[in-house]
């Protein structure tokens, strides 16, 4: 099969070929029909953040697909049906996985970081772990659940945010602006904040009622969206992963009010403790989405309660993944789509 595979030194991304893989006991074998490109993947190809799976390692974490082959033992699949599979895998055993927090387990599993991922012909993955994906959402759109959508609406959830609450989504990206159309689902008011008048349109589309440029503010962004919500905000979903925003964010809070810490930072940042402890401000990341949450997430796209098309922004072929993620690095577009 084609398959995008990373090596090392230098970090490289090329097209080869692999064996197809062999699905074991539980698993299913998938035909990807259509995976999206995320900006974890360019963590491991221009930042220098190391795989857990030594390279060589096939890429992609973002896949909808038709099952090809069921492994032993696996029931409630058969060939043919279409099937959406979750960015990381839990054992289903540890504490976390007992508590409802299977996306913190102690085994986890990521596509394309633990284990080969889906940019490639075929991938496999545990057919407890896959949802059903309803022939009503395209693969090119339902792609984008498994990691951009859910782990926005996870974050939200995670939030505890409550209808006529605030919120502000530092970053439109592919990530934020599922944050932007989660917390208007879920009944906040949410301001969006970005430098680019089409991500800010979309959030507007996605049910943003302010938009903030900041690249036209002429004083803190804090001070900015304490004008628009006098005394502070209540949540603060940072989407991007800089030190700079992340400090912003926590200086917008009201008293009382969260920050989630969505973006990736690897960096550490200075915090003033004293106002966290003042003003009983919560600082809190989120990671992924636990699997149990996938099915009611399909079930909002099925029904347009959520928008996964809209954010398709190009769908290429395998052999174009470098052009696919040139754009992604200029941050064009909210999600470019492979078709392996």
């Amino acid at each position: 099969m084609k398959a995008a595979i990373f090596t090392t030194p230098p970090p490289t991304l090329t097209i080869g070929d692999l064996p197809a893989p062999v699905p074991g006991r539980g698993e299913l074998l998938v035909k990807v029909a259509a995976c999206g490109l995320c900006h974890t993947d360019l963590h491991y190809l221009d930042h220098g953040v190391a795989t857990y799976h030594a390279p060589p390692l096939v890429l992609g974490h973002e896949p909808a697909g038709v099952v090809a082959e069921c492994g032993p033992e696996v029931t409630g699949w058969k060939k043919g049906e279409r099937v959406l599979i979750p960015a990381i895998f839990s054992c289903g055993e540890c504490g976390y996985c007992r508590s409802g927090r299977e996306n913190l387990c102690q085994n986890l599993e990521m596509l394309g970081n633990h284990r080969h991922g889906a940019l490639a012909e075929y991938v496999v993955a545990p057919a407890r772990e896959c949802t059903p994906l309803p022939d009503e959402i395209s693969m090119e759109g339902g792609c984008l659940i498994a990691d951009a959508l859910s782990t926005a609406f996870h974050a939200v959830e995670r939030s505890g945010i409550r209808p006529g609450e605030t919120a502000v989504v530092i970053g439109c990206g592919g990530m934020g602006v599922n944050l932007v159309q989660c917390a208007t689902l879920a009944g906040a008011k949410v301001i969006a904040v970005d430098k680019v008048d089409a991500k800010l349109e979309r959030a507007r589309v996605l049910g943003a009622a302010e938009t903030v440029d900041a690249s036209a503010l002429n004083m803190p962004l804090s001070k900015a969206l304490r004008q628009l919500s006098p005394g502070g905000v209540d949540v603060v979903f940072e989407a991007i992963g800089l030190t700079e925003t992340i400090q912003q964010g926590l200086a917008s809070l009201r008293k009382g009010g969260t920050l989630m810490t969505v973006g990736y930072c690897p960096k550490d940042v200075a915090l003033p403790v004293s106002r966290v402890m003042f003003f009983e401000l919560e600082i809190k990341g989120s990671l992924g989405c636990p699997p149990g949450k996938y099915a009611a997430i399909v079930e909002l796209v099925r029904r347009k309660k959520l928008d996964v098309d809209s954010l398709v922004s190009g769908v290429l072929p395998l052999g174009q993944i470098a052009q696919a993620l040139d754009k992604l690095r200029r941050g064009e577009g909210f999600r470019w789509v492979i078709q392996p």
